[in-house]
């Protein structure tokens, strides 16, 4: 069965970060390797979808001093070497500050280091639906494999389906959240899977 698997990184970073794994190109690789079943299905491509890590200068919130945001892409580049891999970019936007503990602490005045960035991913859910879309429309794949707890995925989801494509939702083993109900609803199976 000739299967594509959709990997939404910066929910399966999330994810793998907070059950104390090391992030890295290795762990994901791995992890491809654990959400496909072989035999009968024959892995077409491995579609990681992600944003890399922002870049600019930004006024801290309480001194107004410009601070640098420095980050490389390397990783994402050699990501897309590997084989059958293909590397979707969103993108990494600023949204401001805020507090890294709340309530603030009354008394004493706050400083820059109260503060965290607030950053937003775009374009991602996006990439994915288009490329599941393509799929549903070129019958290209005959079942495709989807790492997403994000429910924007639905339309897309019940796309491939009237189209004949089978769609397996894998659930993150703990501490990841039980995916929504919905995106059960129009999955045809959900797999559960372990970390590599």
């Amino acid at each position: 069965m000739k299967t594509a698997l959709l990997i939404d990184g910066g929910y399966v970073r999330a994810c793998a970060r907070a059950a104390g794994h090391q992030y890295d190109n290795q762990f994901i690789e791995a992890f491809a390797q654990k959400c496909v079943s072989a035999p009968p299905e024959y892995l077409f491509r491995v579609f990681y979808y992600d944003a890399p890590q922002f870049r600019g200068t930004r006024n801290l919130p309480v001194s107004g001093n410009p601070t640098n945001f420095q980050s490389s892409d390397n990783w994402l580049k050699e990501l897309a070497k590997l084989e059958r891999f293909a590397v979707r970019r969103g993108s990494l936007g600023f949204r401001g500050w805020r507090p890294r503990n709340l309530p603030l602490q009354g008394g004493a005045p706050l400083t820059d280091a109260d503060f965290e960035p607030i950053f937003e991913q775009k374009g991602v859910d996006m990439r994915i639906g288009l490329d599941i879309a393509t799929f549903s429309e070129r019958r290209s794949v005959d079942r495709v494999v989807l790492v997403s707890g994000d429910t924007d995925m639905i339309p897309a989801m019940k796309h491939a389906r009237k189209a004949g494509i089978e769609v397996v939702l894998i659930q993150l083993p703990q501490p990841a959240l039980r995916l929504h109900d919905d995106l059960q609803a129009h999955a045809d199976v959900v797999r559960l899977i372990a970390w590599p």
